[in-house]
């Protein structure tokens, strides 16, 4: 795999009322269905495209490697609610632990779906302390969506 392209994480920061068709289309085909949605991505330029379509909705950035193991230990699910487990990794992938696939995640080496049955959605809660900014403006002019960059690992550690 190649690994020139950015790593992020989406999060979904606004709900489903009033939102168009094209947008919502957008957001079901990246898995964001639901308010606190997250998937982790590779940043293609179909997907850069997606994420700038729908940038009024979700907040994105680099995700680094403790982001993405806390992510995988608290959030990661297998079929039937299963929380995911070293052994599970282990056993349906090619990597040792949660830490190791998380680095690789996080580095671009690997996906979501490199583990078998892994759900590519990481249902979060609202922020511990609330949102800083108000919520319909992009993060430069004192909102919470758009592109976040290294503070979306601040964020998503204060939801998950």
């Amino acid at each position: 795999m190649s690994t020139d392209e950015p790593v992020i994480l989406a999060i979904r920061l606004r709900g489903t009322v009033s939102v168009r068709p094209q947008i919502e289309d957008t957001l079901n085909k990246l898995h964001l269905v639901r308010l606190h949605h997250a998937v982790v991505l590779k940043l293609t330029p179909s997907l850069q495209g997606m994420i700038t379509k729908s940038k009024d909705y979700i907040t994105w950035g680099e995700i680094d490697a403790e982001t993405a193991e806390l992510l995988l230990v608290k959030r990661g699910r297998l079929p039937g609610g299963e929380r995911l487990t070293d052994a599970y990794v282990k056993k349906h992938s090619s990597y040792s632990s949660i830490k190791a696939f998380a680095k690789a995640l996080a580095a671009g080496q690997a996906s979501v779906t490199d583990v078998e049955g892994l759900k590519p959605v990481f249902r979060l809660t609202p922020p511990t302390g609330g949102f800083k900014g108000k919520r319909n403006l992009p993060v430069g002019m004192g909102g919470i969506t758009g592109y976040r960059g290294k503070g979306i690992n601040e964020l998503a550690s204060k939801m998950i």
